[in-house]
């Protein structure tokens, strides 16, 4: 019987040959950045420089989508080179991240985006292990949530950079889509949806219309959620397309976030004893945490040496201070890195009119 399957057009051939010699070509070269990344490992060993500068990581990839040409899409360079900056980021020594696990959780794919994946990682069972672990050395860096597009900030995180002496060294922001998974493809004889309390709220709406009946039944993470799922034939859980592929579900119905837009920003976590504070990157935030005196008129006080200085305020959240005076702690982003003079000018006078002022970091803001 004579083989069904053409033979490929000449040239096809020809053009699967130049790319299998650009391929060995573009391994040389990645080889050739490798070499030159372990002696810069040993430069700054011996200087006693950290490995990961985020700022330079932002500044390499900026550069590099401004001078791209095409056909290759500017978007798709940033995961591209944050995975050849990762491999070659391993060869100096092992990155030690620490987030909200088991695998296949949003978080778990916000480290993979920042960081790449030459990492080890060291997933937690919550944002309080996340921090604890850099706190006491067992994780180079944490990713925790902090806010979403939909429901707004992620209250533990907010309360536990109070709290703990760890900083921000840099952001990153993920497309949440949410899907419904189950090992049976059907939506009949649910008796429950587990999920993290922020995607059920996140998927009020379509858990409303679609299952109005059915348990709502929050837990720590929505990878807990799928293995839950996994292991109970009547319970459904909200999680990534990863989680349905890590645990072996069915996709039932895809992205049932209410806001097709939704998205959630990351933070990544140091310790100042550990990695220093990120150099102007030209494209940077300076998170802060403040309070002032309850008095008439003090938060109008706290705002007028931004504007004096021309710094522009991008959030502003509060929190109770749980004094039971009814008193608040503010939680601020500003453009700018304090090494700019206007920017340190206003955080200068700011300190002056607070009652407490924290910067919990400047870093180079997610522009990818």
């Amino acid at each position: 019987m004579a083989d069904p399957t053409p033979a490929p057009h000449p040239d096809l051939l020809a053009l699967r040959t130049q790319i299998d010699r650009v391929d060995r070509e573009l391994l040389g070269l990645l080889n050739q950045r490798a070499q030159l990344a372990l002696h810069v490992g040993e430069l700054k060993k011996k200087e006693g420089s950290v490995a990961f500068r985020p700022e330079r990581e932002a500044q390499v990839i900026d550069g590099l989508k401004q001078t791209n040409t095409g056909p290759l899409a500017s978007d798709s360079v940033a995961p591209i080179w944050r995975e050849i900056m990762s491999a070659c980021r391993a060869l100096e020594t092992p990155t030690r991240v620490a987030y909200l696990g088991p695998s296949g959780t949003f978080s778990e794919l916000a480290v993979l985006g920042f960081f790449g994946s030459s990492i080890v990682k060291v997933p937690c069972a919550n944002f309080d292990e996340v921090f604890h672990a850099v706190s006491a050395g067992s994780a180079d860096f944490g990713v925790v949530p902090v806010e979403n597009s939909t429901e707004g900030v992620v209250t533990r995180s907010l309360d536990l950079f109070l709290t703990t002496p760890l900083f921000i060294i840099g952001e990153t922001s993920l497309f949440v889509r949410h899907n419904l998974l189950r090992r049976e493809n059907s939506l009949d004889h649910l008796t429950a949806v587990c999920a993290h309390p922020q995607a059920l709220a996140q998927c009020h709406g379509w858990l409303s219309n679609h299952l109005p009946n059915v348990e709502r039944r929050p837990v720590a993470s929505n990878a807990e959620g799928a293995r839950m799922a996994q292991q109970d034939p009547t319970v459904a859980a909200i999680a990534s397309e990863r989680a349905a592929s890590e645990f072996g579900l069915h996709i039932v119905a895809p992205a049932v976030q209410d806001d097709a837009h939704n998205r959630t920003r990351f933070t990544v976590l140091a310790h100042p004893h550990q990695h220093p504070q990120p150099k102007a990157s030209g494209h940077d935030c300076t998170s802060l945490i403040v309070s002032v005196a309850n008095k008439p008129g003090a938060v109008h006080d706290m705002l007028v040496p931004l504007k004096r200085h021309g710094v522009s305020m991008t959030r502003f959240e509060s929190r109770p201070a749980r004094s039971g005076q009814w008193e608040y702690y503010f939680y601020v982003d500003l453009q700018g890195h304090p090494d700019e003079p206007h920017v340190a000018a206003a955080l200068s006078e700011l300190r002056e009119v607070c009652a407490f002022f924290k910067v919990l970091g400047t870093y180079p803001i997610d522009v990818h």
